[in-house]
């Protein structure tokens, strides 16, 4: 009889879950001892055996990942999976030094291994790095997709940082079912706007059950992918986003390369606010690793919705939590936004507190800008308060979701909005149609 290899799971609450679920749960050569994670929140401590399935009648541990060379030790490990997305090259091998140099194989799981094989044809969306406009991207698909009457439902990677019980499939349908799972921002930065344009989107822990929930009432299943994650479902169009204002990352972070290297067509977003050499160094870039994938220049089009509170005065910027933090910018829409209104930018830092105080220690590159962080009630009555401390004239929301609704401000505020532009043909009009054609 083979002995079961010995297995800890390193992830960030999603894509670990995922890859236990399709290749660990039911597989007798294994053993999955334990879960680290590598997260500011860590509500979960088991894994628990409703979702851990019958080999694992008490479920599995969760620790942080800080305790991983003792784990390794602890349980005689054999094997480490990494298993969270958006980590440099440099961070990875690092990484995988420290595993090996406590004696396990450390592993990177692969499509073959993690790709759910969907019975109606799939159209993913994923990037290259947090933060490049894949939300915008999955937004328009849904809308062409809509224009052309076809049933479709959208299926976000997961954020499952919840009872993990009650989120073993979610399916929202309207703004109600964001207060019926207890949504955090984060969730809600994503679901939100697909719920404004009334799409229905599936998310959770159990990416089978999901799949196969979303597949009884739609015609096509559309991934919008989270961080720069490859895709829990095998596309069958795969579109990829990369980011011209960060020249050089699309080859540089996992497994973002790995995205950008099976493209079907690769959007290079941001070319209005980026240097034109930058813009020209991503498309070599791609065109390097990818020589048959179709190129498409996008913008980024923005708005306020009142620009009379902005124009001139003294602003807080409140910029999206993941783009700023492990996405690496140091501002974004809202920062140029209130540049373009003549705003003087008032910085957050000497007045945060709490968790959000701790964010701009672990990402020193922040600038004048706030995170919009809330992976918990706690973290979004510091952000609420964070705000409120502040000596300024207004506020500017940069975030997908409008915070207006989730924290009492005791200041104006307004909202910048934003929206992929093509600037060039084909434009995804024309490859999805291309695609429509050949389903």
């Amino acid at each position: 009889m083979v002995e079961k290899r010995k297995v800890i799971i390193m992830g960030a609450q999603g894509r670990d879950y995922h890859d236990y679920n399709v290749f660990f749960r039911d597989n007798k050569s294994y053993e999955v001892v334990a879960f680290t994670v590598a997260q500011i929140q860590m509500k979960n401590k088991v894994y628990p055996k409703s979702l851990a399935g019958k080999l694992y009648p008490k479920g599995i541990p969760i620790f942080h990942e800080e305790s991983l060379p003792k784990l390794i030790k602890e349980y005689d490990v054999d094997v480490v999976v990494l298993a969270y997305s958006d980590l440099s090259h440099e961070e990875v091998m690092q990484k995988a030094s420290l595993v090996m140099s406590c004696g396990a194989e450390f592993r990177l799981m692969g499509p073959k291994e993690t790709m759910l094989k969907s019975k109606k044809p799939v159209i993913a969306v994923t990037g290259v790095r947090t933060g490049v406009g894949k939300s915008p991207t999955s937004r328009k698909v849904c809308r062409i997709l809509k224009s052309k009457g076809i049933r479709f439902v959208v299926i976000r990677h997961p954020m499952p940082y919840g009872n993990l019980e009650k989120m073993i499939v979610q399916r929202f349908s309207n703004k109600s079912d964001l207060e019926k799972y207890n949504s955090t921002i984060e969730e809600r930065e994503e679901y939100e706007p697909h719920l404004e344009e009334s799409n229905i989107v599936y998310a959770g822990v159990d990416y089978e059950k999901i799949l196969r929930e979303a597949e009884k009432e739609a015609d096509v299943i559309v991934w919008d992918g989270g961080n720069n994650d490859l895709s829990f479902i095998k596309p069958d169009l795969l579109i990829v986003v990369a980011d011209a204002r960060r020249p050089g990352h699309e080859l540089l972070y996992y497994p973002g390369e790995t995205n950008l290297m099976m493209a079907d067509v690769v959007l290079v977003n941001k070319v209005d606010t980026a240097n034109q050499i930058n813009v020209q160094q991503v498309v070599d870039n791609v065109r390097m690793v990818n020589k048959n994938a179709i190129i498409i220049k996008t913008a980024m089009d923005r708005s306020v919705d009142r620009p009379d509170l902005i124009r001139g005065k003294r602003v807080l910027i409140v910029e999206d939590g993941p783009t700023l933090t492990h996405g690496g910018l140091d501002y974004g829409a809202g920062a140029i936004e209130a540049k373009r209104l003549g705003s003087f930018i008032i910085s957050p830092r000497d007045k945060a507190i709490g968790s959000i105080k701790d964010i701009f220690v672990k990402y020193p590159h922040l600038g004048t800008v706030l995170p919009a962080m809330g992976y918990s009630k706690r973290q979004m009555e510091e952000l609420q308060e964070t705000i409120n401390n502040i000596d300024c004239d207004s506020v500017l929301i940069g975030t997908p979701v409008d915070l207006r609704n989730l924290l009492m401000i005791n200041k104006p505020v307004a909202r910048v909005k934003y929206e992929i532009r093509e600037i060039e043909k084909p434009d995804l009009e024309e490859i999805i149609n291309r695609f429509l054609r050949k389903i």
